[in-house]
């Protein structure tokens, strides 16, 4: 069963009749996401507090979504979460969020498989280019039951946004988790509005197709089930419209895509921070105290910075690699920089990720073990979730490293200089949907090439006060030009 009978709708006899007690006005803005604005941990006597959920995404639609009779459809993650999502069937107690919010209770097995085995160990690694394709992947009968799950796992959100929504709602859907859901949901409810947004990159056709034939349509129909799609960089709606062309025979056409005699909009929607709501959250007194013990680390050396999950697209150990270079080709440097890596862990669900958390710890330990000396250690390496110190960073950091190997966006990049107090040199990976926005002023690099990555950050250490503080001016305003209100406003307009 993929519901408990507390997700059941209101008329199913075999579920409690209080449920019917709490049905609300129907919601005319819904999201949806994997991740909801809201987690639970055990409290006394094992009553799960609400807590703000974590993720990018919660706090990017989080300021925005407040404004009118809106929904947020997402899944338990944790046991806290299924209890809670237990109690309270219909609504949370959604801790503060600016929505109300309707948990389900997917199947653990279920959940595991969709989340884990296709949507991060699947979808994400051909997003991201990630397969070393001599060994992987391998799309066996394993992975065909995976699939089905994660199908099933997309119909959940399905049924229950066709249940909660007004006539003529609007639904906003994100991300790859959720990529069969459009098509899912319109055959529910063809009346309604209908967006997905995707926040990662999208494979090129020849890469794309590295998924089974069948699998590759039923996420490209999946999709074109919305009115409208939306994606973070225009070169990551150019490969998705080049794959709906390729393989399912679809007809480009202007503004979209024409496939079985129905036509989806294809849009651009970039995403920048919140620069009165970031600069509030630094100010704050943990973030502040922060600052004063990073200054005192520092001392009168420089400091590199990264801010990262341990994840395998962020590139860690190659930005380590191209730190390493620098101390042995510029030896000058030896002593006047000290790195600091924030890579707080990531899906360590899945061995892949665990592998990579310990090369990075491997890689860090190396560099300190060649070029450490007395009263100073060239990386200083953190591997948990400080979200004050990632904010404190930001202010005494004089160069920030972000190389992914592919990234939808990276808003890292773009928190960096709105915090940075004397200006900020960002050395950026040109695959990153932010080096679209902010290429102009930051030191743009190949993430698979250490030397130039070494070169850039050698450039950007020595480059002269004024130049850096200026490009940092420049980094901020382009950072904080589409703020998560014009970003979600943008994607209803999409919709008419």
């Amino acid at each position: 069963m993929l519901f408990s009978c507390v997700t059941a709708s209101v008329g199913d006899s075999s579920c409690d009749r209080s449920v019917a007690t709490v049905r609300r006005v129907e919601p005319t803005l819904l999201l949806a996401s994997n991740r909801g604005p809201v987690s639970h941990a055990d409290g006394p006597e094992g009553t799960p507090p609400a807590l703000r959920g974590g993720g990018g995404l919660v706090p990017a639609l989080s300021g925005v979504a407040g404004t009118e009779n809106a929904l947020w459809v997402c899944a338990a993650l944790t046991d806290a979460d299924r209890r809670a999502a237990r109690r309270s069937p219909r609504r949370l107690d959604a801790g503060g969020a600016p929505t109300a919010v309707r948990m389900l209770d997917i199947d653990p097995v279920v959940f595991d498989r969709a989340y884990n085995a296709v949507a991060n160990s699947t979808l994400w690694f051909v997003a991201h280019l990630l397969y070393a394709t001599p060994a992987a992947p391998v799309f066996d009968a394993r992975f065909r039951r995976a699939w089905a799950d994660y199908r099933a796992y997309d119909e959940a959100f399905a049924e229950a946004l066709a249940e909660e929504a007004a006539p003529g709602a609007t639904v906003l859907v994100q991300d790859y988790h959720l990529s069969l859901t459009p098509r899912q949901l319109r055959d529910r409810r063809p009346d309604l509005r209908i967006g997905h947004f995707s926040h990662t990159p999208w494979a090129p056709p020849e890469y794309f197709c590295l998924l089974p034939d069948d699998v590759g349509r039923e996420v490209l129909e999946g999709l074109l089930g919305a009115d409208a799609v939306g994606f973070l960089s225009r070169r990551w709606a150019e490969c998705f419209t080049a794959c709906c062309e390729q393989v399912l025979g679809a007809e480009r056409v202007e503004g979209g895509v024409r496939h079985e005699g129905r036509t989806t909009r294809v849009d651009v929607h970039g995403l920048g921070v919140d620069a009165g709501e970031l600069r509030a959250r630094a100010a704050q007194a943990d973030v502040q105290a922060r600052v004063a013990a990073l200054r005192e680390l520092v001392g009168d050396r420089q400091l590199l910075l990264r801010v990262d999950r341990t994840e395998l697209s962020k590139n860690i150990v190659r930005g380590l690699l191209a730190y390493r270079e620098l101390l042995r080709t510029r030896p000058q440097w030896r002593g006047r920089v000290v790195h600091l890596a924030l890579a707080y862990p990531s899906r360590h669900d899945l061995p892949s990720y665990r592998e990579y958390t310990a090369a990075v710890q491997r890689t860090a330990r190396e560099i300190n073990d060649e070029f450490g000396a007395p009263g100073w250690q060239p990386v200083v390496l953190e591997v948990r979730d400080d979200y004050a110190r990632s904010l404190a960073s930001y202010a005494v950091a004089d160069v920030l490293l972000v190389n992914p190997l592919r990234d939808g966006m990276n808003l890292v990049a773009k928190e960096g200089p709105v915090l940075s107090e004397r200006g900020l040199g960002l050395v950026l990976s040109r695959e990153a949907g932010a080096a679209d926005e902010l290429g102009d002023d930051a030191l743009l690099v190949n993430p698979f090439d250490v030397t130039q990555t070494a070169e850039a950050l050698h450039t950007a250490l020595e480059m002269p006060a004024a130049e850096r503080a200026l490009r940092s001016r420049r980094l901020a305003a382009a950072a904080t030009a589409l703020p998560p209100t014009t970003w979600l406003q943008a994607q209803r307009a999409a919709l008419g």
